[in-house]
C-alpha cells in the first residue's frame, strides 16, 4: 500500500503500528508538506450487517470529532477523519520522539523525581480528557510519547471505545478491551469503567517506571487478570528504599482494587504529586521530563534562527542505471530502502522534484532511503554517495530537523575535517538540541576559520560571534557574553555604519540583557 493517497492528500508512507482495529502509518499531507500519521481502521472491524457498519462509521467520524474538541499540549492533534473508498481513516499530528517504554529501557533504574513528573503531566493530560468525558481505557507506556523537550503526549485516545458501542460489554473474543497489564479490575471484569480505572493504569505505569516492572505479570492473560483482581501489589519501598514514603502510598491507592478508594480524580493525584516535584533549575539533558517543571514555558529547543547563506550543495548526481526485470516504484520508504541501481535512479529523480516543490519533509525521508541503497551500490565513499549525504544533511537542517542532521554531519565532518561548513552545522545542531556547553566549544573553534582563511566568511562570522555571546549568557557567563556582545556592536558600526540593521539588533539584545539584569 505503500505510495497509496488517502483522502486525495495524504500520502501513506510506512507502517508504524498494527493491532486489531487496523494499522497506523506514518504519511505526508501533500498539501501542507508535513508529516502525519494515519490510522486506518481494519475491514474486518467493519465486517457484519450493513446497517452495524453505516453505525459504526457515523460512531466513528463522531468520536473524531470529540476527541478533536479535546484542548491540551500533551494530546496528539486531530487534523481530520473520513472515509476512503471502504477504509475509515484518522490523520492526527505526528509526534516526535521516544515512547515511554523505550524512555525507560534507556534510563533503568528510572529516576524517582523523573517518575513524578512524568505521572504529573499524565494528571493534567486525564484531567482534560475525562472533562470530556472520555475515558482512555489503554493507558500505558507504548501510548505515551516522551517529546524531545521533556513534554509527554498520550497516544490512542478514544479509539477502543469506538470499536465497542457499550463500554462496560467484553469484545467478541471474550477479552476486555485494554492491556491486561495496565487494566484495573472492574475493567477486567467487564463492569463499567469511568474515570478511576484510568488511574489504576496511571498507578500501575508509575509502579513500572519506580520498580522497572508492572506489579502484576504472568504468562497468560487470564493468570494476570487474576492477580489485578486477588493479589496486592508490593510496596515499592521494599525494592526502591529512596521513594519517597509519600509516592509509594500514593502508587498504592492508585491501585486500590476498589474505584472508591483510589483518589476522587487526576485534580487530586496532581495535588498529591506536586510537593515532590523539582524545584526550578537546569535539566539535565535532552529529553528530560522534568524539563516542563524545571524551566516552565521556556522555549526548548531554542526557537531557530535563519541559518547563514552555505556553500550550495552540489546537484544530486545521475546515478547509473541497471535494467531492471520491472518498473520501480519511484515512491521509496523510509524503512524500506531500495537496492538496484535503477530503484536508487529513479529516487533520485523523485527527490529533485520535491526538492523543486519545496517538499521537503518528503525529500528528507526519501533521501533517507536512498543512502543505504545507494552506499550497497556505489561504496560509501563513492562521489555519488557523498554528495547525497550532503544533500540529506542539508535538507535535514533546513527541515528543522536537528537530531536526524547531527550524526550525518559529524560523518561529513569525519570525512573531510577541514571542512568549516560542516563543524558550523554541528555546533548549529547543538545549539538547537539545548546542548549549550557543545555548541559554545563548537563555535569558538570553527570560528577562525570563518575570519580568516580560504574559508573567510564576514557575515558568518559575525552570526557564529552572536551565538557564541548568547549561549555564554545561557550558560551562566553574563559577563563574557555582554562584553562579546560589545565587541560585536562596535565592530558592526565600524563595518556596516550605526544604523544598519546588525547594529540595531545587537543594540535591543543588549538592552534586553540590561533590563533583565536589573529585575533579577
Amino acid at each position: 500500500m505503500n505510495g497509496r493517497v488517502i483522502g486525495g492528500r495524504y500520502e501513506l508512507s510506512t507502517v508504524i503500528g498494527q493491532g486489531g482495529m487496523g494499522q497506523v502509518w506514518t504519511g505526508y499531507d501533500t498539501r501542507l508538506d508535513r508529516r502525519v500519521a494515519v490510522k486506518l481502521l481494519s475491514p474486518a472491524a467493519l465486517t457484519g450487517p450493513r446497517t452495524a457498519a453505516d453505525e459504526l462509521r457515523r460512531r466513528f467520524v463522531r468520536e473524531c470529532r470529540v476527541t478533536a474538541h479535546v484542548d491540551h499540549p500533551g494530546l496528539v492533534t486531530v487534523h481530520d477523519a473520513g472515509s476512503d473508498g471502504d477504509d475509515l481513516y484518522l490523520v492526527m499530528q505526528y509526534v516526535d520522539g521516544a515512547d515511554l517504554a523505550d524512555h525507560l529501557a534507556e534510563h533503568d533504574p528510572y529516576p524517582w523525581e523523573w517518575a513524578v513528573c512524568v505521572a504529573a503531566q499524565l494528571c493534567a493530560v486525564l484531567a482534560a480528557v475525562h472533562a470530556v468525558p472520555i475515558v482512555h481505557r489503554d493507558l500505558k507506556p507504548r501510548n505515551v510519547m516522551v517529546r524531545p523537550d521533556g513534554t509527554m503526549t498520550v497516544l490512542d485516545l478514544g479509539v477502543a471505545s469506538v470499536l465497542d458501542s457499550d463500554t462496560t460489554r467484553l469484545t467478541h473474543t471474550g477479552e476486555p478491551i485494554g492491556s491486561p497489564a495496565y487494566m484495573a479490575p472492574e475493567q477486567a471484569m467487564g463492569g463499567a469503567v469511568g474515570p478511576r480505572t484510568d488511574l489504576y493504569a496511571l498507578g500501575v505505569l508509575l509502579h513500572e517506571l519506580l520498580s522497572g516492572n508492572v506489579p502484576f505479570a504472568g504468562s497468560t492473560a487470564l493468570g494476570v487478570l487474576h492477580r489485578h483482581l486477588y493479589e496486592p501489589p508490593l510496596p515499592l519501598r521494599q525494592v526502591r528504599p529512596e521513594v519517597p514514603a509519600a509516592l509509594e502510598a500514593l502508587v498504592l491507592r492508585l491501585l486500590a482494587k476498589d474505584p472508591a478508594d483510589r483518589p476522587s480524580g487526576a485534580h487530586e493525584v496532581y495535588e498529591a504529586l506536586l510537593p515532590l516535584l523539582p524545584a526550578r533549575g537546569t535539566p539535565s539533558g535532552p529529553m528530560d521530563p522534568t524539563r516542563p517543571f524545571l524551566r516552565p514555558h521556556a522555549p526548548w529547543p531554542a526557537a531557530p534562527r535563519a541559518r547563514p547563506p552555505a556553500p550550495p550543495v552540489p546537484p544530486l548526481p545521475p546515478v547509473p542505471v541497471v535494467p531492471p526485470q520491472a518498473a520501480p516504484d519511484p515512491r521509496i520508504s523510509v524503512q524500506a530502502p531500495v537496492s538496484r541501481g535503477a530503484d536508487v535512479a529513479g529516487a533520485v529523480e523523485e527527490v529533485k522534484r520535491l526538492l523543486g516543490e519545496g517538499a521537503l519533509t518528503q525529500a528528507v525521508d526519501m533521501l533517507g532511503g536512498i543512502l543505504p541503497a545507494a552506499a550497497a551500490e556505489h561504496g560509501e565513499g563513492s562521489p555519488v554517495v557523498r554528495i547525497l549525504r550532503k544533500q540529506y544533511a542539508s535538507t535535514l537542517l533546513d527541515d528543522g530537523q536537528y537530531r536526524r542532521a547531527l550524526p550525518e554531519l559529524r560523518r561529513l565532518a569525519a570525512d573531510d575535517p577541514g571542512n568549516a561548513s560542516f563543524r558550523h552545522d554541528i555546533a548549529l545542531c547543538l545549539e538547537q538540541l539545548g546542548e549549550t556547553a557543545e555548541a559554545l566549544a563548537g563555535f569558538r573553534a570553527v570560528l577562525p576559520a570563518f575570519e580568516q582563511g580560504p574559508a573567510q566568511d564576514p557575515v558568518r562570522a559575525f552570526d557564529v560571534r552572536r551565538r557564541t555571546a548568547q549561549l555564554l549568557i545561557a550558560t551562566g557567563r553574563h559577563e563574557e557574553g555582554h562584553a562579546e556582545l560589545n565587541r560585536l556592536l562596535l565592530d558592526a558600526e565600524r563595518l556596516y555604519g550605526p544604523y544598519h540593521p546588525l547594529a540595531a539588533e545587537l543594540r535591543r539584545s543588549l538592552e534586553h540583557q540590561r533590563q533583565l539584569g536589573r529585575e533579577s
